[in-house]
């Protein structure tokens, strides 16, 4: 009864067109940043690793920036789970890199997508996902009211979300059994045994090692995605960078690296608010010697 009634006040939130959203969500960005203090806290915190050694002046703006684009992405997510599909990925404006897509299908293996929390990335899957078959992993939500409507806007052309269980990774590794397509977030913080410390911005942060079992079960191409939302609710650019990586280094550091250059590039619409940097249940603390491993 709830997840009909939350479906129904999406779609007729999603009505609006995204420029209205967006405005809306500046709104509820700052006024969620102004009434929690442990929001704005973290928010604050995670972004002052990414900018020692920056000017403070650059940090305030970005942080002023991300208070607002935090806000767009929340409430854009009605139009984009909303929207009739071709008008979702009708508003990718640009794409570049598609052709190491191409490239990677035609080696004939799978492609491991790696979108992290920048920009718009639910966009990412629905646009990718018009050209071939797209597993992804996704976490339930706790409001368990909100999944009905969460896959049934992910759920589309040809995605299949994989939960984050012993069920979903099978999923995954039979996807790229098949040289399908899988998807990640590479910065979502795995549960217990799942993971290992390494360094984000200079923190240890408990990252996933699934990646790395993944490619080495599959010798897949693995790409790192971004969707920069534009100004204005005009739409969205799309970019996809190939990842190569070196034997002497674990690769959940060189992931973590290549994504630090990434939100380097659009600081202020990374998810500063995500608890990155947290402690899993059951996990020690993460010691210097862990996080930088010789």
């Amino acid at each position: 009864m709830i997840s009909s009634l939350v479906a129904w006040l999406f779609n007729l939130a999603a009505r609006l067109p995204l420029r209205v959203l967006h405005r809306l969500g500046a709104v509820v960005g700052k006024l969620t940043y102004s009434l929690s203090n442990k929001y704005a806290e973290r928010m604050r915190e995670n972004l002052s690793y990414a900018w020692k050694g920056r000017p403070e002046a650059d940090f305030n703006k970005v942080l002023n920036a991300s208070i607002v684009e935090a806000g767009k992405g929340a409430i854009e997510l009605l139009w984009v789970w909303c929207r009739p599909l071709a008008e979702v990925t009708a508003s990718v404006k640009a794409c570049y890199g598609w052709e190491h897509i191409e490239a990677a299908r035609a080696r004939g293996k799978g492609i491991i997508f790696l979108t992290p929390h920048l920009g718009c990335f639910d966009v990412s899957s629905l646009y990718v996902s018009e050209h071939m078959p797209l597993t992804v992993l996704y976490r339930q939500p706790k409001l368990i009211w909100l999944e009905r409507v969460m896959r049934s806007g992910r759920e589309r052309a040809q995605v299949q979300l994989a939960r984050t269980d012993v069920s979903g990774v099978r999923q995954m590794y039979k996807a790229l059994k098949r040289a399908e397509a899988i998807g990640l977030l590479p910065d979502q913080v795995p549960g217990n045994g799942e993971g290992e410390w390494a360094d984000f911005f200079g923190r240890p942060a408990y990252t996933m090692t699934l990646i790395g079992r993944l490619l080495k079960s599959s010798g897949a191409s693995v790409v790192m995605t971004s969707v920069e939302r534009l100004t204005y609710g005009s739409g969205y650019i799309l970019r996809f960078t190939p990842l190569e990586f070196v034997d002497d280094l674990p690769i959940s550091r060189q992931i973590n690296a290549a994504l630090e250059k990434l939100v380097l590039i659009n600081p202020a619409q990374y998810l500063w608010s995500y608890n990155r940097y947290k402690t899993p249940a059951g996990i020690k603390p993460a010691t210097e010697q862990e996080a930088h491993p010789t």
